[in-house]
């Protein structure tokens, strides 16, 4: 086997150890050993325990709130708020907060939506329409989620005060914030890359975001072309990437023109 094959391989199997964790939430808490693996897993596999002390949770416009991963507390709190719809900014799925937060939605008559949002790279163009078309035709008030609260949901939120509210730029970017635990030197710094980029493709002209998406921007230059200004989150970030490509059976590094930032 090939150095490729077997990187190959390994991410293969990594994929599929998700899967089956995915697969052991998709059933209903029968029982109450169950439930208990379900609160044991999203209170320490996914961090659950930090989420008790600091839920996270703003209000970003008179319709919308955002915050990290709810606990059913959480849920019952936005219930008693008068939220209607939950959107799940997360894949999540592989872990208990996953059947715990479908049932105490159901439970209270919040419906729960999926959109995945990914923090360490730009959004694609359908991701944007999808989130548009989203954003227009839930029930409100809302309330938007990632696991911390901080990248995918202020890429979330951010998204939702440009297309729906038709706010500024500067207004809707300032969701991307460290009050909300995003930090632009890491890796999710790429986000607000991919804000910077539309400001600088239409500085000077009449570019609305929208049509920007559809007709200039190009996620996979932008993706390329970013690097964090952590030397910690740098090097990790490369490290990823070359293992990637290596897996891939492509050159371990990019050609330098791809490295270079788009004028």
């Amino acid at each position: 086997m090939s150095p490729g094959s077997g990187r190959l391989f390994s991410l293969a199997r990594k994929y599929n150890r998700r899967q089956r964790r995915i697969e052991r939430w998709r059933k209903p808490l029968a029982t109450k050993g169950q439930r208990l693996r379900a609160w044991l897993s999203m209170l320490l596999a996914d961090h659950g325990f930090l989420r008790l002390v600091y839920p996270n949770r703003h209000q970003v416009s008179n319709k919308l709130w955002r915050s990290a991963q709810p606990l059913p507390r959480d849920v019952a709190w936005a219930a008693r708020n008068g939220i209607r719809t939950i959107v799940n900014l997360r894949g999540g799925r592989e872990f208990g907060c996953w059947p715990l937060e479908k049932e105490a939605c159901e439970a209270h008559g919040i419906k729960l939506v999926d959109m995945p949002l990914y923090a360490r790279g730009v959004p694609r163009p359908e991701s944007v329409r999808w989130a548009r078309e989203l954003f227009d035709s839930i029930e409100y008030p809302a309330l938007i989620h990632c696991k911390s609260g901080a990248d995918r949901t202020g890429l979330g939120a951010a998204l939702y005060l440009l297309l729906h509210e038709s706010r500024p730029i500067e207004e809707a970017r300032a969701q991307l914030h460290r009050r909300y635990g995003h930090f632009s030197w890491t890796a999710t710094g790429v986000l607000d890359a991919f804000f910077e980029s539309y400001l600088r493709d239409a500085k000077g002209k009449e570019l609305a975001f929208l049509d920007w998406v559809e007709t200039t921007y190009d996620p996979a230059a932008l993706n390329d072309s970013f690097v964090p200004s952590s030397p910690i989150a740098r090097a990790k970030m490369r490290w990823k990437r070359r293992r990637r490509r290596l897996a891939y059976g492509l050159p371990p590094e990019l050609p330098q023109a791809a490295r270079r930032s788009p004028d």
